[in-house]
Parts: C-alpha cells; structure tokens; sequence
C-alpha cells in the first residue's frame, strides 16, 4: 500500500470500533438496551489500549502542533522514545485496518480505500520523524533502532498486504469501478491500489504469503545493515599535515578543510571528509598526485575494505533474495517486478536507451582522455615523469584542458557563486516561473540540527496562500549521510482537510570557517537547483488524494533535473551570481566560456553514470540472483567496455540507491529516462527566446508538476510539448552525435 499514511482521531477510531463490536446471545439475536441496562461497552486489547495512552503521552506519535497544520517535534525527539512509538502506531493502524476489514457495509470507494488512505498518520508521523533522524543524524543509537525497527516495520505492512479480508473489499471495489459512479482519479486509485496489492502478494497462498513475509523482513534488515556500514566508512577522513600538500587548492577550500579539521579535533590540520562535495574538488584542484590517489581510494573503497563496514556479503545476499521474490511473485528477474509500475515497463526498453548513449559516450571519452594525456606529458619535466591518466587524475587534467582550451578556471567560477546567493537564486526562479515566495522563519519551529533553516512558501497563483514551511539543511556532517535528496515530512492532499507541504532539500556543502563565505562548484549549485527542484513540485501539487501524489521513478527525477538549466540564464546570473567580494555579476566573457565549455567533460560525466546504471539493470535481470558483487562489477565493465581511467559514480558496495531499499533498485536508469524528458522540455522554453517564458512555464506547472500522477505521465508531457520526447534533444544537450 501507498507509504502516504493518515491520522484516524482516538474518538473516532472508538466509535468505529463500537459500530463493529457487540455481544451476540446464544441464539444469534442482540438483546434490546433498557433503561435499566445499558449495552456494555466494546473491549479492547491491552495492547490497543496501551497504544491510545500512548497516543496521548509519547510526543512522537502525537498530532504535530504549531504553525502550519503543525510541524514536527524535532525538539523532542530522543532514540528512546521510538520503539514505544513504532509499537503503539502499529497497533492504532492495526486497529482501524480491523474496522475497515469488519465493516458490515458493502465495500466502496469510501469505506475501502478512501478509509485505508486515512489509516496510519501516527504510525506515519513516527515514521517520518525516524527518516530524518537516520538520514541526517545517524548516531548508533539509530543505527540500533533502524536495524531492529525495520524488520518488524515491514512485517507490520505485510500484514496489511496479506490480510485477505481487506484484499477482497479491495478487489469487490475494482471489480465495481466502471458502474459505481466514480470520477477518473477515483478510479485511477482503485485500480493503482489493486494492481499494487497484487504484484505485492495479495493472491498468494498462506505458504507463499510466510515466504514472502520472511524474505521482505531479512531484505529490510539487510537495508538498515547496509546503510550503516556506508555511514560509517563516510564518516571518516584524510589528513593533511603540511601545508605544502595544499598546493593547488584554493583559498575557499584551504578554509573549508582547515574548518573540517578543526571540528575533529585536529588543531593545525586539514582533513578531506569522505563525502563527494569534499573529494571532488580536491581530485580537481590538487596538485600533489601521491594525495589524490589516497583520497581517490578512500573514497571509491567505501564498504569495500574486508573489515566490519565491507558490504559486499550484503549484497550479495540482497540480490539472491530479490531474486527469490520475484520468482515468488510471477517475475522472471527483480527488475521486471520493479518496473512494473514504471514509464519504461520493460528492462529491455531502458537497456536500449543506456546502450545507445553509452556509445557515443565513450567515444567521447576517448577524445577527453587523448586532451589530457598531451597535458601530462608536457607537463613531465623528462621521460621518467610522464604517466599515463588514472581516475584520480581525470578530473585535474579536465581542469588543465577546461582552462587551456576555453581560458576558464573554476576557481574564478565559484567565487560567483557563493551559497546564499545560489540559494536567494533559486527562489528567485521559483517565483519568475510559479509564483511562489519564500520567507525565511528560521528559529520559529523546531529544527533537528542548529545549520536548518526554515522559509514559508507563499503561491501568488493561490492568492497569495501560505501552502507550505520548507527547511534546508546545506552542510555535511558526522552521522549524516553522503549525497543530496529531497524529502517531504507532509505532503500535500484536501481530500478531508486541506493540508500545508512540509518538505525540504538536503546537501553535503562544506562549511567554511566561521564568517567566511561558502563557495560552490557549478556542479554544487547544479544539485542545489536540481533538489530544488523536487521541493517545487511537491509544494505546487494539486493532487486531491494522497494515493495519486507520487509518480512514476523514472519520471520522478525530471521535474528536478529539468530546473538545473536555470542556474546560467542571464536573469538569474545578473541579479545573483555576483563576485562574492566585488558584488559584480558575472562577466559576459565568463559566461560566453562557460556556455562554449558546456559539452566539455561530457563523456566522463555520461560515463560514469551511466556505468553505475547499466550494472544496476544487469545485476538484477539475473534470474538466480547468484553473484559476486566485486566480480560481477568488474566483468560486466569490462564487457560493455568501460574506460579504465573512469569508475563507476556509484560503486557496488557504497550504492545506497540500491541497497538501503528497492526505491532505486532497476531503477537506477531512471535519471536518464527523465533527462531525456527534462532536455526536451528545455528545448520548449528555449524555443520561446525566453527562459522564463509565461505559457511554458504554466503549461510546465499545470502538466508536469501539479497533476502528479493523477493520469498517466507520458499523457501528461504530450500535454505540455505536444508530442512524445525525443532522445535527440538529450543528445544535442550533451554534445552528441545525432543518428
């Protein structure tokens, strides 16, 4: 069932209760009520009854108080106060599954899936708290509890799945759905929620059913497993001692390792934290190979040491017992059960894609190779010096080629482009195309860490009505874990009440030194824009029921990955992407280096994306699941030819996409699938002469981001460009052959 869970008041659980539960005399007739006698009131279990005084006592289950609908108790929240939580709100949503189960009435729309809807909010409420805190907090004590909590979360929700009573009002609705009166998106629910209980086990026997329960519960452990171990190893870091080995870096990155350093206890020293937004610009910048190498293979050897944080027997053991339940559930491999609900359906259809960029993508790749290489070997004082490039090298001889070919130096890039100023930029974007404004509350509500910053989103289309609170937590931290996404504590829906969007982005930046000014890469500002952009179309959906509020995951990622192309449109740049000392927007020439430099890297970039994906769809259309992962990564490589001076963006053993649960699993093309759609949607506002042309932009929001999944989504882009995508506009973008 849908993850998107609602609160059912204790009130009105008790009184659906009592509709439910009576005392029957022998001979099957109820005794009248008299004056003298009142009926006895309906008995509940200890453990429902625990879990209502819970309800009333454990902050974590409560009903969000203050602003906005509420907002969650971040300052309350404490490790031990969880397991209690998780209990009682799984008994409540046990409660009121059994009072939909039980219900006299025949099944409806209403009564069934609309009651199911409006099941589990403070199990919801719960959950969301816990992904927060696991996400950007993870101290052991979590770690514990997600390790212990997640196995019987899922078992809680398989219950749900199997219970056969349910599925069958389930299925009576479908069965009903074309003469009981329903409106599209009514229809469109009940008929999404049947295939969804079908393909999740609904039919199977009581032996298949415990199977399946036993198989999802040991996948949910090895998630949590997974994801700890990869925390872990992130949590750590490279020191530099000397000064010396700083050659190359820029001031701003001098500062930001010094300050990495300094919060570690290490006084007079620099630490290279093994996150991306701290290695990369070190591979970039750096002079001192011996160190890029040491940085390099820490950061690409995460969970891939032989020591208590190695991941490789867990996937191992992920990848069988996917398999497993595939077969289980009438799939030929994982990925055909994983794309079932998906745009591109078939693994096949989405390998044809990988495979015609790859391609062209590695041709590519050896040009840049071939640029770099002369750069080496000129560099070499004599023979002896010269090497051959290495992945630790390839993005500091990019550099050397980026400022030789074009005269463009990042390091004069970035001093435009300064976090806040990126920031204010992106709400800037957001207001020109939709309307929205932010204002920022920051210290109004309670924040899970003192960095948070909190904004109300105000929709000028809307009247100017406040539809949502948005918290942004920017920099990286211990515990926190590595990357940038996006999540929504509350989504939007007014099928009963109105509700605000409480969502929010968070990155990995490096924090500079106290009052020093934090610079980003173009790549940096890039994610911040593309995170952002999955916090616009969660605030602008105008999806009535929450079932229809997710989409597709191979659309998912297009609304984001569409709004990064607004970060160098000359509106944006003249009013924000200022020098961070002069307050001077950025040059013309700059950006005239910028736009010809566009394609440049093109092929790395597509490369080593494309590398992680295309492992990802090969190892899960094995149909046995047997593989070993570190043999399995290097021989499909080899096979499709991968460059030996690049690796994959994501390695096998430190793939969290995959790995932490089956979101991304056979989904990891998706990114592609979407950039596809997000190129050409591009390609309509440039058509107009105007990046922030009005019409595209209304189309863009009505179609692509406030309908959700309300209808099908390839039916939703035909409305906004007339036509299906074409893979051509995504290959002209990145410099392509067109054939």
């Amino acid at each position: 069932m849908s993850k998107t869970v609602l609160t059912c008041g204790v009130a009105a659980l008790a009184l659906s209760l009592a509709a439910c539960a009576t005392t029957e005399t022998a001979g099957g007739a109820l005794p009248p009520p008299t004056a003298e006698a009142a009926p006895p009131a309906p008995t509940i279990s200890p453990e429902l009854a625990a879990a209502q005084e819970a309800l009333k006592t454990n902050p974590l289950l409560a009903e969000w108080k203050g602003p906005y609908g509420g907002t969650p108790p971040f300052d309350q929240v404490k490790p031990e106060l969880f397991p209690a939580a998780f209990q009682a709100g799984i008994e409540l949503r046990r409660a009121e599954i059994a009072a939909i189960v039980n219900n006299p009435a025949a099944p409806t729309f209403e009564n069934t899936n609309l009651a199911l809807m409006d099941s589990g909010r403070p199990l919801g409420r719960v959950s969301s708290v816990f992904g927060v805190m696991t996400n950007n907090m993870n101290a052991p004590e979590y770690q514990a509890l997600d390790k212990e909590w997640s196995p019987k979360l899922q078992a809680a929700g398989d219950e749900i799945t199997f219970n056969d009573k349910l599925f069958q009002r389930i299925k009576a609705v479908y069965e009903a759905r074309e003469t009981s009166g329903l409106n599209a998106e009514q229809k469109r629910i009940v008929e999404r929620s049947y295939r969804a209980y079908v393909r999740n086990g609904a039919q199977l026997n009581a032996e298949q059913k415990a199977q399946l329960g036993q198989l999802n519960q040991r996948l949910a452990g090895l998630f949590s497993d997974f994801a700890s171990r990869v925390v872990n190893d992130e949590n750590t870091w490279t020191v530099i001692d000397s000064e010396k080995d700083l050659a190359g870096l820029p001031a701003s990155l001098k500062a930001g390792y010094k300050a990495a350093a300094d919060s570690r206890g290490l006084a007079g020293k620099w630490a290279v934290v093994n996150t991306r937004s701290s290695v990369d610009p070190f591979l970039t910048f750096s002079s001192n190979r011996g160190l890029r190498e040491k940085v390099w293979r820490a950061f690409v050897d995460r969970g891939d040491n032989g020591d208590a944080e190695d991941t490789n027997a867990i996937i191992a053991e992920i990848v069988k017992l996917r398999a497993e339940r595939a077969k289980l559930l009438g799939f030929p491999t994982h990925a055909h059960w994983r794309m079932d609900d998906t745009m591109a359906k078939d693994p096949a259809k989405a390998q044809e894609l990988m495979l015609r960029v790859w391609t062209p993508a590695v041709a590519r790749v050896r040009e840049e190779v071939a640029d770099m290489q002369k750069i080496a070997d000129k560099d070499a004082k004599k023979k002896a010096d010269r090497i051959k490039i290495e992945p630790w090298d390839y993005r500091y001889y990019a550099e050397k080629v980026r400022k030789a070919r074009y005269d463009l130096d990042q390091n004069e890039v970035k001093e435009y482009l300064e976090l806040n100023n990126v920031i204010a930029a992106s709400y800037w974007m957001a207001e020109e195309l939709y309307g929205l404004t932010f204002k920022e509350v920051t210290g109004t509500v309670p924040t899970f860490h003192p960095d948070i910053r909190v904004y109300e989103v105000y929709d000028k289309q809307r009247g100017n009505q406040l539809i949502g609170a948005f918290y942004r937590d920017d920099f990286a931290r211990p515990g926190k874990r590595s990357g940038a996404w996006h999540v929504a504590y509350r989504g939007y829906e007014n099928f009963r009440t109105p509700q605000t969007v409480l969502n929010s982005n968070n990155n990995n930046f490096t924090k500079g030194a106290a009052n020093e000014p934090v610079l980003i890469s173009v790549d940096d500002a890039e994610t911040l824009f593309h995170e952002f952009g999955h916090a616009i179309h969660t605030l602008v959906s105008e999806v009535r029921y929450p079932a229809l509020a997710g989409t597709p995951r191979d659309y998912v990622e297009f609304p984001s990955q569409v709004h990064e192309n607004w970060l160098l449109t000359r509106p944006v740049i003249e009013r924000f992407l200022k020098h961070y000392k002069t307050g001077k927007p950025m040059p013309q020439a700059l950006l005239d280096k910028i736009d010809a430099s566009s394609k440049f890297n093109q092929g790395f970039a597509t490369v080593e994306y494309l590398g992680s994906a295309i492992v990802d769809m090969e190892l899960h259309t094995r149909p046995d699941g047997v593989v070993d992962p570190d043999a399995f990564e290097r021989e499909t490589l080899a096979r499709i030819g991968m460059p030996k001076e690049i690796v994959m963006r994501h390695r096998l053993p430190q793939f969290n996409h995959l790995f932490t649960s089956d979101a991304y699993s056979a989904g990891y093309y998706s990114y592609l699938w979407s950039d596809v759609m997000a190129a050409d949607a591009w390609a309509a506002f440039e058509g107009t002469g105007n990046p922030f042309d009005p019409e595209t932009a209304r189309k863009m929001r009505a179609y692509i981001l406030a309908s959700g999944n309300s209808y099908d989504r390839a039916e939703a882009f035909r409305q906004f460009r007339g036509r299906d995508p074409r893979v051509e506009a995504l290959l002209e973008q990145r410099g392509f052959p067109i054939k």
